[in-house]
Formats: C-alpha cells, structure tokens, sequence
C-alpha cells in the first residue's frame, strides 16, 4: 500500500497545479496558431513546446541539470540573438535601402514606438499590481520594433524575469502583421496617396554592398559601442553575402546555423513560461504595452513618409512607412498588398524593403541606446 501511494505521489496528475495547467494549453496554444494559422512557425512552434516541457511537474526540465536549464544560457549570454543576427544579416540585401537612402528616416522614424511604450511602462506603475523598474521598462519598449531577437538580446541584459512574456508578445505581433498594419496604413492615408508609383530603384553595384556593413560597422564602433554586438554580427552576416568569395559560409549563416540556433532559442524562451514566472499581472502589461508600441511604430513610419513627399522632388508612397518596423520581410509584403488593392500596377516590395532593412538597423541602434543609457 505504502508503495502505491509513493507510486501515486510521483505521477503527473497528483502534482500538477492548475498554473501549469493553464500554461501548457497556452503552449499548445502557440503550437495551434504556429501550425494551423502560419503565425511565425519557426519560432512559435518551439517556444510552445518548451513552454509544455516547462510544465511537466517533477520532470525538472527547466530545472538545474535539466536541458531546457542549459539551453537557456545561449540566452542569458546573448549568443543565441546574435548568431541570429549574424544569419539575418546574411538574408538581407541592403540594395533597395542604398538605391533610395531616404528610407533610413523611415526605418528610424518607426522606432519611436519603443520610447513611447518605454514612458508608458512607466506610467503603469500607477495601476496596483504592476511595478516595472527601468530596465522592466526598456525591455518592454523594444518590443515596438517587431525585431523578435533583439527584444530578447535586451531582456535578456535588462528583465531576464520577463524574458517569457517579452518574447512571446514581440513574436506574437510580429506574426500578426498583416491583420495589425492595414488598418493603421488605411486610416493615415487617403486613397490616392495609397495609388502613388514610386519610380524604379537603380542598381546598386557590388562594391557599394560590400562597403556598407563595413561603414555601418566602423559608425557604430565610433558612436554607439553598446550596439556593437548586435551590429557587429548582422555586419559579418551582410559582409559574407555580399562579397560573393565565401559562399560556403554564408548559406551555412542562412540556412543551418541560423535553424540551429532558432531551435535551441524557441525552447529557451519556452522554458520561461513557468507557471510561476508568467502568470502575473505584469504579463497583461507587456502583451498590452507591446501592442501599443507596435502600432505607434507602425504609424510613425507611415506619418514620416507623408512629411518626406512634402519635400521630396520625387514622389513617394506613405505605405512603405510602415514597413520601418523590423519584420522582415513581412511587413514589406504587406505594404505591397495594400498597395495593389488601390492601384494594380502599384508593385512597392522592392520599394518597402528598403526602410524594412533600415528598421533592423533601426532596432539594433534603439537597443544600443538603451543598453547604453539604462544599466
């Protein structure tokens, strides 16, 4: 009898606690929406499932001596984020962004959304319940640039604690781009600013690609240091595209080392969706700040692009304004949907990549500058 009730006390069942219940339907939650609805897959489907071995009572996963404890140093050390840039950087192609540099106003200028959402943490703290110190704050905030690793690479140095909330709203919106972004480009844009043709981008030759992760690198090595790791890695990734001598090494960034690394990473995060560490009240305030934040970054990319064609000798399209957040290449796609349903002939991908790659940029300097200014 006795060693039944031992038996009995080691299963799951008896142990479990209904917080660990209602966060493994959460991680099958994000297995649903990563498998059925499309919703950034790569990443949601192993955050869910580390969020489902997180909750496993006893087992100890996410525990110390578990493997969801060990992976999660590639987070707290920042190597996770930055082989992810590195892989990034290797994808991107920075031609629209050098055939039209106006566009990296656009890419800053979706940024703000991060600093507003940073004063509104702030500003909660009024609600009981809710206490976010700075660094809860600007970790928060760079959820608005929609650039999933480096809202973790800044967690990860600011709010560790709030790594799994982070993480899983900064993925989740930018997942939800195409349902966010129209609305917020239709009702800042009339329909004939939505009908503008931008004329085409010239091309852009091989040696100006090769010189701009270098240049890129050398400003922020001489400005902004704090940044350097982020911008250091998305440099080496766009240096070993662009240069056409180690191919070898670049479709390695691209395509296995970058799935490697998203793997290990998905199942970190997933591991700091404990019942205990999620199921907060200050959980609320982040998915609701981040929305925030991604909006207002959306609508300052668009508001922009409108100040721009006040003052540009050639015309340009409010759209591609939001694609200054750093979704890429989703957000770019969608501005060309919006596009074409005002004007069938309004093709603005390649137009929309350029402030798309300038809001990594973006980000990574944003983050920089937190990193910087809040320790």
């Amino acid at each position: 009898m006795e060693n039944l009730t031992l038996l009995w006390h080691s299963t799951g069942i008896y142990n479990f606690t209904g917080g660990q219940v209602f966060m493994m339907l959460i991680g099958f939650l994000l297995l649903f929406l990563a498998i059925k609805k499309g919703f950034e897959p790569l990443l949601l489907l192993p955050i869910g499932f580390g969020a489902i071995l997180s909750n496993i009572p006893i087992a100890g996963i996410a525990e110390e001596g578990g493997i969801l404890y060990y992976l999660y140093f590639g987070i707290k050390t920042g190597l996770f984020p930055l082989l992810i840039f590195m892989g990034v950087g290797a994808m991107t192609d920075f031609g629209p962004m050098l055939a039209n540099p106006k566009t990296l106003l656009l890419g800053a200028a979706a940024q703000f959304g991060i600093f507003t959402s940073l004063l509104g943490a702030l500003a909660l703290n009024a609600i009981p319940g809710l206490e976010f110190t700075l660094k809860d704050a600007a970790a928060i905030g760079i959820i608005g640039g929609a650039d999933g690793p480096t809202a973790i690479y800044v967690a990860s140095k600011l709010s560790p604690d709030l790594l799994g909330a982070i993480a899983v709203a900064a993925y989740s919106y930018m997942a939800l781009v195409p349902l966010i972004q129209p609305p917020i480009m239709r009702a800042l844009t009339t329909e004939d600013e939505r009908k503008i043709e931008m004329q085409q981008l010239r091309v852009v030759s091989k040696t100006e690609k090769i010189i701009f992760p270098l240049m890129l690198l050398v400003i922020c090595a001489l400005l902004l240091p704090s940044a350097a790791p982020l911008i250091g890695m998305f440099a080496l990734g766009n240096l070993m595209n662009a240069c056409g001598v180690v191919e070898r090494l670049s479709q390695t960034a691209q395509n296995e080392l970058i799935n490697i690394v998203t793997i290990f990473l998905g199942l970190a995060v997933g591991s700091k969706l404990s019942a205990e560490a999620f199921l907060q009240v200050k959980t609320l305030g982040i998915l609701g700040l981040g929305a925030i934040a991604f909006s207002i970054g959306t609508a300052s990319g668009v508001i922009m692009a409108k100040v721009m064609n006040k003052f540009s000798s050639t015309p340009i399209n409010p759209l591609i304004g939001a694609a200054g957040v750093s979704a890429v290449p989703m957000a770019a796609r969608v501005v060309n949907k919006v596009g074409l349903e005002s004007n069938p002939h309004n093709f603005l991908l390649m137009h929309a990549m350029g402030p798309n790659v300038a809001g990594v940029i973006g980000s990574a300097v944003a983050a920089g500058i937190l990193l910087s200014l809040v320790k």
